[in-house]
């Protein structure tokens, strides 16, 4: 299991394009929002709300919340000028189920937003391979404290079975995330289903998603 070394924040590791407002623009935002938001339609409830960690440029929180209209979008990511793009994104488009995006370190004992509680849903894209160990432990910690009964956690990203990669380029990536920083990498689902265990998640379904990627979905006991 990974070790619990680093608590440094999420970083992004691709080139963003950015307008004049503060709008950021990310590659994989375009390439991977059309099939996340048929898993997203497919597992969320009609209404509710939904916190998004590691919210990066926004344009996943807009483009949920326009197809989703009866969810509540909360967007928060650690990084100023991620949230600068989020809260420029969200009056770019003028919707009104986006909140202002927060910031939020998982690895606190309290996010800010117990205020807001229970949650139908928390979702995370491309972040916890990208952070340290720590982070994955609070993010499921905290799912485990803010979701209610039945709410979901959902993940997406590259990951592991029982150690296994899904394809060579997933191995390079690990091992390219490692040697950038060995607290990063590529995470088990084994391993998280270990932790989700301790917060009353339980692994209820993985999807497999274009380039070798995947979506996993936890779902919150009863209190």
């Amino acid at each position: 299991m990974p070790k619990e070394n680093d608590k440094r924040s999420p970083v992004a590791l691709e080139q963003r394009g950015v307008s004049a407002d503060q709008r950021m623009f990310s590659p994989s935002a375009a390439r991977n929002s059309e099939p996340i938001l048929a898993v997203l339609e497919r597992v969320l409830p009609t209404h509710g709300m939904v916190l998004e960690i590691g919210c990066g440029t926004g344009e996943h929180a807009v483009c949920f919340a326009k197809a989703m209209p009866n969810l509540t979008w909360l967007p928060s990511d650690p990084d100023a000028d991620a949230r600068a793009s989020t809260a420029s994104w969200i009056k770019f488009t003028g919707l009104n189920n986006v909140l202002a995006p927060l910031d939020i370190d998982v690895c606190s004992r309290l996010w800010g937003v117990e205020q807001k509680k229970p949650f139908d849903a928390i979702v995370s894209i491309n972040m916890i391979h990208i952070a340290p160990w720590a982070a994955s432990l609070g993010l499921f910690a905290g799912a485990g404290r803010l979701l209610c009964a039945g709410g979901l956690l959902i993940l997406y990203g590259p990951f592991t079975r029982d150690g296994v990669h899904n394809a060579p380029s997933n191995a390079a990536f690990d091992a390219s995330l490692k040697a950038h920083n060995p607290s990063w990498g590529v995470r088990d689902i084994a391993d998280l289903e270990r932790v989700g265990e301790a917060s009353r998640l339980s692994l209820r379904e993985t999807i497999k998603m274009p380039a070798n990627n995947m979506s996993i979905v936890f779902s919150s006991g009863t209190a």
